[in-house]
C-alpha cells in the first residue's frame, strides 16, 4: 500500500482529463457513477503491439485471457482459448477473446503513465476520501461482441475507453438485491468476485455507452458487466483504494466471521460511514491468526 503524492508522475503539457471532466468527477465522487471525457486514446504504450510485448513481461498471475463469447452470468472462471497471450492480443479482432493485463504498474513506463493520470484527480479524491492508496492499472483487450461477465471490484475505478466501443451496465453498490452480503463477505475472505446473474436485474441497471475518448467511474463494489461493440476494443482501468474502502473490506471479513458463529450481522455502511469498529476488530483477529483474509491482501 502506498499513497500517491504530488509530482508522482511526469508532467503533461495538457491534462488527460479536461477541466470539465475534473469538475464532473469532483461533484460525483465517490458514490455516484458518471461518464467522463479524456484525451488518452492512441497512446504509444497502449497499442496492440506494445500490449502484446507488455503481456510477456508480466508475471503469469498478472495475465488472464479466455473466450469472449460468454454469457452475462457465469459460474466460476471461464475457460481458456488455446492461444498464447501475445497471439491473442495481436489478433484480437479475430481471436474471439477477452484479455486483461493486471497491475501494469509493475513495469516502470506504465507506472509513470498510471500515476500521471491519477495525479490529475488526486486533489478531488483526497478532499473526499483521504489519501489515495495502492494505485493499480489494468488493460482490457476485447474481441468484437465480447462480454465481461457480471462481477464487482473492491477498488475505486475509472475505465477509460481507448479503441473501439463498449457498454458497461452498472447496478447500485451495496444493494443486496444485486449482490448478497454473503457474496461480498466470501470475497473478502478468499472467494471469487463473479456474481450470480438474474435476468430480472436487467431493467434496473444503468447503461454507460463508451466510445474512444470517454470513460466511466465505477464505485467500490458496484456490480457491473460489460459488452463490447462490433470492433475490437482496448480499455484502461485506473484504480485506487482509500482508508474507507479498506475499512469496508475489513468489516465484510468480520461479518463473515460473525455469520459463521450464527449471527446475522448488519452490512457495513456505504461512504461516508466509517465502519471503524468492525474494521478494527477484523484487523485485530487477523494479527492473531496465521491465515490472511482477502481483505488484508486487497
Amino acid at each position: 500500500m502506498f499513497p500517491v503524492g504530488p509530482g508522482a508522475g511526469p508532467a503533461r503539457p495538457q491534462p488527460v482529463f479536461p477541466p470539465r471532466a475534473q469538475q464532473v468527477f469532483a461533484r460525483n465522487y465517490p458514490e455516484t457513477p458518471h461518464r467522463l471525457d479524456h484525451t488518452l486514446a492512441q497512446h504509444d504504450l497502449l497499442t496492440l503491439d506494445s500490449l502484446a510485448s507488455l503481456a510477456t513481461r508480466l508475471p503469469d498471475q498478472s495475465v488472464e485471457y479466455n473466450c469472449g463469447d460468454l454469457p452475462i452470468g457465469i459460474d466460476g472462471k471461464p475457460g481458456a482459448t488455446g492461444l498464447g497471450i501475445a497471439e491473442t492480443i495481436r489478433h484480437i479482432a479475430t481471436s474471439n477473446s477477452w484479455a486483461v493485463l493486471k497491475n501494469v504498474e509493475q513495469v516502470p513506463a506504465y507506472r509513470s503513465l498510471l500515476l500521471s493520470l491519477l495525479e490529475e484527480l488526486r486533489p478531488a479524491i483526497e478532499r473526499r476520501t483521504g489519501a489515495m492508496l495502492r494505485p493499480q492499472g489494468y488493460v482490457f483487450i476485447s474481441s468484437p461482441d465480447a462480454v465481461t461477465p457480471y462481477h464487482f471490484d473492491p477498488e475505486h475505478n475509472i475505465l477509460l475507453q481507448l479503441v473501439g466501443s463498449k457498454v458497461m451496465t452498472q447496478f447500485p453498490a451495496g444493494d443486496p438485491r444485486f449482490a448478497p452480503d454473503t457474496v461480498y463477505e466470501a470475497y473478502h475472505t478468499g472467494g471469487a468476485r463473479e456474481l450470480r446473474w438474474n435476468d430480472d436485474f436487467a431493467a434496473e441497471g444503468t447503461e454507460f455507452a463508451l466510445q474512444a475518448g470517454q470513460a466511466v467511474y465505477v464505485p467500490v463494489m458496484a456490480p457491473h458487466f460489460v459488452r463490447n461493440g462490433r470492433v475490437s476494443s482496448i480499455s484502461l482501468s485506473i484504480t485506487w483504494r482509500s482508508d474507507w474502502s479498506f475499512a469496508e473490506a475489513d468489516a465484510r471479513a468480520f461479518n463473515h466471521l460473525l455469520r459463521r458463529l450464527g449471527f446475522t450481522p448488519r452490512a457495513p455502511g456505504r461512504w461516508p460511514a466509517g465502519n471503524r469498529a468492525k474494521a478494527l476488530a477484523s484487523r485485530a483477529i487477523r494479527r492473531l491468526s496465521p491465515r490472511k483474509s482477502r481483505a488484508a491482501q486487497d
